[in-house]
């Protein structure tokens, strides 16, 4: 980031001493220890706490809502610090994409009701997109709603559910009729977890993590009062939302982190075949990692001026994932052959690992160890929120008009 202006200087100097002081080492060894974008659960509810007592949980949320009254360089500064930091993050379910989309679209009541729970942490959400034939193409969905007087009734299923095993509340897209365009006739629902008829089912993770899950809607009665925005016009709330799943991430700051760590981790191998050729395309990612930032730091200043991101939303998703997953095989060829041993109890995953007693050996360097699941969580990172093929192709219509 360009050299600070006083008063963003002062705040980087505040953000930082808070987090000096308020991570513990648990919730230290958590962030470092990460597999994946999510950080163990019971640390993250626990750094969600300090956040809220702080009043900085939702910092992009409107003042009167929670958030916090800072400019877009100071999110960034923010961000950028939590990273530098290792503070394990927040779940973005709830804070960064239902909460937005409440104050969006929600009525006075919804606001009323959801919002003071999403800041606390009594309400943990989960996002139910995806099913098993409604993947990229996500307008193809088939869960249905149908309105039984003040109710709808739910039938269906969702997959790729992240964290539905602890979640208490689901953001839906259900169908509720059928219109000429497929993206017609789909309602945004918000639904209790446990209601009568919801089922979760776990899907365990090549790294072995149970973070993923299915979820089954069998007649389950949803009041209609649970409805954000209008009936049948839900692709517009869902629309609204991903613009914040998928631009919401500043990636530069994580991928040099990253880029430090790895190459101080090299650094303290003994010298091995190959190794100048692997600094060379670690000082290879750097320059791609600089060049983000500079991106990162262009779109900044046009926010901050109050003009829209526009399609560079699907541009910094696909640079930052993409680097992000080189970041993680340039890991993975450091470790060696150590990475190919399945380690997962050495680290601290986003959710429980079936069958596998944690302990504490490892049969090299902890980051040797990890080196492989974060490679295979990251496989994810260039799908979710839209896979980087529909990114390219909301570039290749929306910037060159093919």
């Amino acid at each position: 980031m360009a050299q600070l202006e006083p008063i963003d200087e002062a705040f980087r100097i505040e953000v930082r001493a808070f987090f000096e002081t308020a991570l513990t080492p648990e919730l230290r060894r958590a962030g470092k220890l990460m597999t994946s974008v999510y950080a163990d659960h019971a640390a993250q509810m626990a750094w969600h706490a300090k956040l809220h007592a702080k009043g900085w949980v939702a910092p992009g949320w409107p003042v009167e809502y929670g958030g916090c009254d800072w400019s877009v360089v100071q999110h960034h500064i923010f961000a950028s610090e939590r990273v530098r930091t290792g503070a394990p993050p927040v779940s973005p379910m709830g804070i960064q994409m239902a909460g937005p989309a409440i104050i969006g679209f929600g009525t006075a009541e919804q606001k009323a009701y959801y919002l003071p729970r999403m800041l606390s942490g009594e309400h943990f959400w989960c996002q139910g997109y995806s099913e098993p034939g409604a993947g990229s193409d996500l307008a193809a969905l088939q869960t249905k709603a149908v309105r039984e007087g003040d109710m709808l009734v739910v039938n269906g299923s969702k997959i790729w559910v992240t964290h539905a095993n602890v979640a208490n509340w689901v953001f839906c897209l259900v169908r509720t009729s059928t219109g000429a365009r497929k993206q017609q006739g789909i309602t945004f629902l918000l639904i209790d977890m446990a209601s009568p008829g919801v089922t979760v089912r776990p899907i365990v993770m090549a790294s072995g993590e149970h973070i993923q899950n299915e979820i089954f809607f069998d007649d389950v009665r949803v009041p209609v009062a649970n409805v954000l925005g209008e009936i049948d016009d839900g692709w517009t709330v869902a629309k609204y939302l991903l613009e914040f799943e998928r631009g919401g991430s500043a990636y530069a700051p994580k991928i040099e982190v990253a880029l430090d760590e790895l190459a101080g981790q090299l650094a303290d191998l003994p010298p091995a075949a190959g190794r100048m050729q692997l600094e060379a395309r670690i000082a290879e990612a750097r320059i791609r990692c600089d060049i983000l930032a500079q991106l990162e730091s262009d779109i900044l200043s046009r926010l901050s001026a109050g003009e829209p991101a526009g399609t560079d939303a699907s541009m910094m998703k696909i640079l930052g994932t993409e680097l992000q997953q080189r970041v993680t095989e340039l890991a993975l060829e450091a470790a060696g052959p150590l990475a190919r041993a399945y380690q997962p109890g050495v680290a601290m995953p986003g959710g429980p690992i079936p069958g596998y007693l944690a302990d504490d050996y490892c049969s090299g360097e902890i980051w040797q160890a990890i080196a492989p699941l974060h490679y295979l969580n990251e496989r994810a990172s260039s799908i979710y929120a839209g896979t980087n093929e529909i990114q390219r192709n909301i570039l290749a219509k929306a910037e060159l008009g093919l």
